[in-house]
């Protein structure tokens, strides 16, 4: 594999595919929070603190928020795929099976859904 990328070679450049170890820091995210809440552990988003990776429960939840698109919005394509990458590297550690993201983002918004038409009927 060629790692050129010109328009005449159909090669995925490296360069494109080359996934951010470093995750920004939010502006909406206090770490300290995080480490109060979790204690000092692992985190998918180590800067930030989010999505700690450390028991089966919490991959399972991990995996969860970064697919709801409130949580993704927050980060760039490059850092979802980075936080995909640990929290699917963590289940695979602990032998824990992920859901289909598609599948879960479909049963969230029919969760929504239905507390919204509860909400409005009360």
């Amino acid at each position: 594999m060629t790692t050129s990328g010109d328009a005449n070679n159909p090669a995925i450049s490296w360069s494109r595919c080359r996934v951010p170890k470093r995750i920004h820091r939010r502006r909406d995210a206090d770490p300290s929070e995080g480490v109060e809440k979790y204690g000092e552990t692992r985190f998918a988003d180590a800067t930030n603190k989010k999505y700690p990776i450390d028991t089966p429960g919490r991959v399972r939840a991990a995996w969860a928020y970064i697919h709801q698109p409130n949580n993704a919005a927050k980060y760039t394509a490059g850092e979802r795929r980075t936080i995909q990458s640990r929290i699917r590297k963590a289940a695979k550690d602990r032998n824990v099976e992920l859901p289909d993201p598609d599948e879960f983002i479909e049963l969230m918004s029919r969760v929504r859904r239905g507390k919204r038409q509860k909400k409005q009927g009360e």
